[in-house]
């Protein structure tokens, strides 16, 4: 299992060559490293931390992948166009919402007395005497845990660290998401064309602040002291 750390660009499209339009998300995956190793005589577990930046994340490994070391440098070169992966990352939250933009519902008819279409209707409080847990109801959505399984790996450029993958990808621009091949391959066309125009975008380092000019007072012979 191959596993990295990767930021959310942008969407495009590319092209194979038989004319096909497969839509993209664009992730960078500069700058992974194992921070940490986690073992079962001593944490429990087994995983690795990979850390890009100060953003860190951990993911479990087996017996066979526990030679990996501290410092070791993950590189987008081994991944190949083809592989099966599972993207996690946290959808983007869109606040409170109605029962029919969280869970989909219909609504009631919009004729025959029906003041409130968009209600979500008896929530069943005769019997038992009150709201079961899980009713789907108004309330916060999104924002939390999302996993994309069995997307597609389909190109990767190594000068410019950016990996292609097939469809959507959970979380807003700039978000964290983890990327993990499930030792799968599918084969497709030949790419002809993967955006090469895409511009990345790059934190500015902070400014430090200017310094501030020293204010003195004046004083004249005369002046009072």
């Amino acid at each position: 299992m191959k596993f990295i750390l990767a930021k959310k660009v942008n969407m495009t499209q590319v092209f194979t060559e038989d004319g096909k339009v497969i839509p993209v998300t664009v992730l960078a995956a500069a700058g992974n490293k194992i921070s940490a190793v986690k073992t079962k005589d001593k944490d429990h577990y087994q995983a690795v931390q990979v850390a890009m930046g100060k953003r860190k994340r951990e993911f479990r490994i087996t017996n066979q992948e526990l030679s990996m070391q501290a410092g070791t440098e993950i590189k987008i070169s081994d991944f190949e166009p083809g592989e099966v992966i599972d993207i996690k990352g946290v959808s983007k939250g869109r606040g409170f919402a109605g029962a029919m933009k969280r869970h989909g519902f219909h609504g009631a008819p919009a004729s025959h007395g029906h003041d409130h279409p968009r209600a979500v209707g008896s929530i069943g409080q005769r019997f038992p005497q009150h709201t079961r847990k899980g009713l789907r109801m108004a309330g916060r959505m999104g924002g939390g845990n999302a996993t994309v399984k069995h997307s597609m790996i389909v190109a990767v450029d190594v000068e410019r660290n950016l990996i292609f993958v097939k469809g959507g990808v959970p979380g807003a621009p700039n978000s964290l998401v983890q990327i993990e091949t499930t030792g799968a391959k599918k084969p497709f066309g030949n790419i002809v064309n993967y955006s090469p125009k895409i511009e990345i975008p790059v934190e500015s380092p902070a400014q430090p602040e200017e310094a501030k000019p020293e204010v003195t007072e004046a004083r004249t012979e005369n002046a009072p002291s």
